[in-house]
């Protein structure tokens, strides 16, 4: 099994993730990676994109590259099926009807999860130079690349405890009223955790796997950016690359979109203001659909000018975010303004900080982790250029 290079590109529905996928593919297969593009994306657009029918099996797409799409359903099926069947039944031991036990018993990204398993299994029988990953929409995405921590080896442990007995354990059923998990669940509940434990060392090894992030320059693709970042830092990933897809040329300025062009510009000030100092690219708007090869290529050569796709372009975080017993600390990199000049209001899960800085005041929309629900904001200092948000628990006594 080896890989020098995986990169995952997420982001926003409709920001364009999937052609920025291919684009990057093509130009890994053009510098002389042999590249595997892989779509957990249910939209499926790789097909359109290169104009080739790629299928649920390894498909060439041209010499050094290599597609798949991944069919989630089928894969969830494949890998879940006995344990389904299993937590179904313990449902159903209740009275529940069989319809709903399924619905009940098919877990939490699931099919997320399914995906990481289908990378592994396809680490572990081909050999490439580079894997491009273009997953689902952000948000969902990021906790389906984290699962490889949340099941360890706790779970492997238990697991390995529970195997022996599971014969006697059928013993037991009369007493305890559910039915108990047979060997065949236990095995392919260990099967699973080992494989999955077995790639967090990849994910999470920062000169292997960056996580890309697209986004449009509009406020809810930004904010939705800021969010998915956060989240990426939180689970020790390396996000190394932010991509700013559609923007419009200034020539339109003076005409029908020129509020749209004002906006713009704008907004990708905010995103290499709250980024810096992870490279922003962008990609202008073209004048058509981004099919084939040659305009995929176009579009690489854009984003990467005389770049290699396949480098670590960052390893670090601009923002940051520290953690402890009882508190959380974001540290969000601000410039040109002033402690007197910054205003904060918390607003659900969002924090919406005020900044009046030397080119104008600017509102910053934060997304908070879920941990903060539970906490209160402590203060807001800034030092050198960033803000520091400190939250702690409800109930805590400041210090």
């Amino acid at each position: 099994m080896t890989v020098d290079r995986i990169i995952f590109f997420t982001g926003k529905g409709g920001t364009g993730k999937s052609v920025i996928s291919a684009a990057t593919s093509l130009l890994l297969s053009e510098l002389g990676y042999e590249t595997l593009i892989i779509s957990s994306d249910p939209a499926h657009s790789l097909s359109d994109a290169f104009g080739v029918n790629i299928d649920r099996e390894i498909t060439r797409v041209r010499d050094g590259l290599y597609a798949i799409n991944i069919d989630p359903v089928k894969e969830a099926a494949q890998h879940y099926g006995v344990l389904m069947d299993y937590i179904a039944s313990i449902f159903r031991s209740r009275g529940i009807d069989e319809i709903i036990a399924y619905e009940l018993a098919a877990m939490p990204g699931m099919t997320g999860v399914a995906t990481i398993l289908k990378l592994d299994e396809i680490m572990q029988k081909y050999s490439f130079d580079s894997i491009v990953v273009d997953m689902v929409p952000s948000g969902e995405a990021l906790r389906f690349l984290y699962i490889p921590s949340l099941m360890g080896k706790i779970s492997r442990r238990f697991l390995k405890l529970v195997s022996p007995i599971a014969g006697v354990s059928k013993l037991l059923e009369p007493v305890v009223g559910v039915p108990a998990p047979d060997k065949e669940s236990i095995d392919k509940g260990l099967e699973i955790v080992d494989r999955i434990e077995r790639i967090k060392n990849y994910l999470l090894d920062h000169d292997v796997t960056s996580i890309r992030l697209v986004s449009n320059p509009d406020t809810f693709s930004v904010n939705n950016t800021r969010r998915t970042y956060i989240q990426a830092v939180l689970y020790g990933l390396n996000p190394d690359l932010i991509i700013v897809n559609k923007v419009l040329p200034k020539a339109l300025e003076g005409t029908y979109l020129s509020e749209w062009v004002a906006s713009q510009v704008k907004l990708i000030g905010e995103v290499e203001n709250t980024f810096h100092p992870i490279p922003i690219r962008r990609l202008k708007l073209f004048d058509r659909e981004l099919r084939g090869m040659d305009l995929l290529l176009e579009a690489a050569k854009e984003i990467y000018g005389e770049d290699d796709p396949a480098k670590v372009f960052y390893k670090g975080s601009g923002i940051e975010v520290r953690h402890g017993d009882g508190f959380l600390e974001i540290i969000y990199p601000v410039r040109h303004v002033s402690r007197e000049n910054m205003e904060l209001e918390r607003i659900g899960d969002e924090l919406l900080v005020t900044l009046y800085t030397d080119m104008g005041p600017t509102t910053l929309v934060i997304p908070l982790p879920a941990i903060t629900y539970k906490m209160r904001l402590k203060r807001a200092k800034l030092i050198n250029n960033s803000l520091h948000l400190i939250f702690i628990e409800e109930g805590s006594v400041d210090g």
